[in-house]
């Protein structure tokens, strides 16, 4: 006499099809990974023995040995939670649209900046942690490289000085923690 597992979803049963599609999916998602460079992976925050696989991964060069280590990178990919990675990975692609908000609300701030002095104030309330008076220089110097028809170093800096101050949706707090750290 045959028994047949149930195949309803209640009962938590997945088949071998769709567990093999799983490990192709996680496998495929370490092929990403292998190819960013090694201080984006460090950023990641990865759990140490999948960034040692895929650091060694980089290290090979036989084809055999490459497959089995990508083999090897998805079998460390089912014990981590994939939604984060892939998330990075779209906003290092730049298709997540947390991210390009993020980047068009940069920009609006930068343009207000640029084209009203009393913005300043507006910003620094809405952002404490903004240094006014570097804000204030990069102001000035922008709006001079502006019109000197000069490139526009100035202007870029100003972006990154309002980058630093608004927090990017979706990274995690600590993150940006330890960056501060790091400076």
């Amino acid at each position: 006499m045959t028994h047949y597992q149930n195949d309803s979803p209640d009962d938590g049963y997945v088949s071998k099809s769709q567990r093999k599609r799983d490990m192709d999916a996680l496998q495929d998602l370490g092929r990403e990974l292998v190819e960013l460079s090694k201080d984006t992976l460090k950023k990641m925050q990865l759990p140490e023995d999948l960034l040692t696989a895929i650091l060694d991964y980089k290290r090979f060069t036989a084809h055999g040995a490459l497959r089995r280590q990508l083999q090897y990178i998805g079998k460390l990919m089912r014990d981590v939670d994939p939604e984060p990675i892939q998330q990075y990975l779209l906003i290092l692609k730049g298709e997540s649209s947390e991210h390009i908000a993020w980047q068009h609300l940069l920009e609006r701030w930068r343009e207000r900046l640029m084209e009203d002095d009393k913005m300043l104030a507006s910003f620094v309330s809405d952002f404490p942690a903004a240094d006014p008076q570097q804000l204030r220089t990069l102001i000035r110097n922008a709006r001079k490289e502006k019109q000197d028809n000069k490139p526009p170093k100035s202007f870029r800096l100003l972006y990154q000085a309002i980058k630093d101050v608004i927090p990017e949706p979706g990274k995690p707090r600590l993150q940006q923690q330890d960056q501060e750290d790091d400076e």
